[in-house]
């Protein structure tokens, strides 16, 4: 999980708290947060299922964002440093 400073200091750029870019740049901080976890414990299923809701989450977002402003999406492609 983030901590509350962490949201915060992500959520600073963003004027649209919950926006697509935003909820898309808290997704993508809790998925590099969580990669560690899993060279430590490579059983863990239950966050292994979490990971792959918040990655699938992140993925419908970016696909409706691009759908809805090409600019925007690469942009945050591009801030984010996504493979896309």
């Amino acid at each position: 999980m983030l901590t509350k400073e962490e949201k915060e200091e992500i959520l600073k750029d963003y004027e649209d708290t919950g926006g697509s870019e935003a909820q898309i740049a808290l997704l993508s901080a809790k998925i590099k947060k969580l990669f560690p976890h899993f060279k430590e414990s490579p059983k863990d299923l239950h966050s292994k299922r979490g990971l792959l809701e918040a990655v699938n989450k992140r993925r419908k977002l970016l696909s409706y964002l691009r759908k809805e402003d090409e600019e925007r999406y690469n942009k945050l492609v591009k801030k984010l440093g996504l493979k896309k």
